[in-house]
């Protein structure tokens, strides 16, 4: 092929890629006055409001508008109180019954949750000598309230509406741990809580029968 017809190919391919660039330039930028050239027509150029940009269409002027009152997020309505709060609907009664299944996955998973949420305070065992209460003791705290012992007969007694209403929303110096556990690792918790208050005064009879091979 001819040296001169190989440079007019050369330059015709190059100014074939002027419009594709021209196209591109316009598409991928924009300033104030025009805006992009688009190929397929989409909502790229539909007018919203930035952030925080005032609008005069509203009184109080404001373009964001705030959520209607009793506005509830998809996924978080929450009817069932025996299980969200732990008490007797339409009642400020706690349950005494467990609204989920106890099964021995929710038992140890309830220890897993246990063993890294409550016993830093309440000890591995649940008699409130963890090794926060151990530290606040040693530094002799004035203020330091003792972590309740979670087998003893005051919480024994309680419902277990009420004890995952503790965990949710705390009660006196302890916070709420409503917003780090979720609804069915409290009750996980609750159920592990259970075991470790039945455990307190378990008798040889109680215990399974491979534990008691195991004693043998």
């Amino acid at each position: 092929m001819p040296r001169p017809l190989i440079y007019i190919l050369l330059v015709l391919v190059a100014l074939s890629l002027i419009p594709m660039g021209i196209l591109y330039l316009g598409h991928s930028t924009r300033d104030r006055q025009t805006t992009r050239v688009q190929i397929v027509y989409d909502m790229d150029q539909q007018f919203y409001y930035e952030a925080q940009q005032p609008d005069d269409f509203f009184p109080d002027g404001r373009s964001m508008r705030p959520p209607v009152d009793g506005a509830i997020a998809r996924g978080a309505l929450q009817t069932d109180t025996a299980l969200h709060e732990g008490r007797v609907l339409g009642d400020t009664t706690f349950v005494d019954i467990m609204p989920v299944e106890v099964t021995r996955e929710l038992v140890d998973r309830g220890q897993d949750r246990f063993n890294i949420h409550c016993a830093p305070c309440h000890g591995l065992s649940g008699n409130g000598n963890g090794p926060v209460h151990q530290r606040a003791t040693a530094l002799g705290e004035g203020n330091w309230a003792p972590p309740t012992d979670l087998a003893g007969q005051a919480v024994s007694d309680q419902p277990v509406g009420q004890i995952y209403h503790t965990i949710k929303h705390g009660i006196r110096t302890m916070p709420a741990y409503g917003p780090q556990i979720s609804v069915e690792d409290r009750w996980a918790i609750v159920s592990y809580v259970r075991a470790i208050q039945a455990s307190r005064g378990a008798r040889y009879d109680d215990l399974p029968e491979d534990v008691k091979q195991q004693l043998q």
